[in-house]
């Protein structure tokens, strides 16, 4: 499935030349492809991942968007979900106390992993000042959809109450299908605004 996505992004890509060209456009489809992948499977994002997103957003932040909107952009990327990590740390003490209280055995379970905050980091210089906040909002919005159909599906598979409330997903790759859109379907992006 990896294979044949990565080959229809490519001929997409190569049909539809985005600005910062057909090679740069596929390495950045291949760092996301990883993201996805990794994420998904493990619900995790690799160290070696992150340095090798960090030094890709900034090669092609800093040719799409020059050095003041994207080292904003990262800047403002980590900062905001820095802040939503340390709200989720204080999400799962709350829910591991309530589990213990109700006598149910407690998990290690995060709301966002660190992997999350240096994603967004990555998205930020990639997508640069004021972009960012748009790409974060857009990603939290698409993961909650995922969320909820995940749930939805978990209630008609027969898991109601406490256990459909129980699903972990990761939320990188609805970051990065944030970041996908806006930086090549743009016009997909602004025909669902308002005019």
């Amino acid at each position: 499935m990896v294979l044949i996505a990565m080959l229809g992004l490519s001929l997409y890509t190569w049909l539809q030349p985005h600005r910062m060209g057909y090679w740069p456009a596929l390495l950045l489809l291949t760092y996301f492809a990883a993201v996805i992948v990794i994420d998904v499977e493990h619900r995790l994002i690799l160290r070696p991942v992150s340095i090798a997103g960090g030094a890709l957003g900034i090669a092609i932040g800093l040719w799409l968007h020059g050095v003041i909107p994207t080292l904003l952009g990262g800047l403002a990327g980590f900062v905001l979900m820095f802040a939503l990590y340390h709200v989720g740390v204080l999400f799962s003490r709350l829910r591991s106390r309530r589990l213990q209280a109700a006598g149910l055995q407690t998990d290690n379970e995060e709301a966002l992993g660190w992997g999350d905050v240096v994603l967004a980091a990555v998205l930020g210089l990639l997508l640069g000042w004021p972009l960012i906040w748009f790409g974060l909002l857009l990603g939290v919005l698409i993961g909650g959809a995922i969320g909820l159909v995940l749930v939805l599906a978990s209630v008609l598979r027969g898991r109601y109450g406490r256990q459909a409330l129980m699903l972990f997903m990761p939320y990188g790759p609805a970051f990065v299908i944030s970041a996908f859109c806006i930086l090549f379907v743009p016009s997909w992006i602004a025909g669902l605004l308002p005019k």
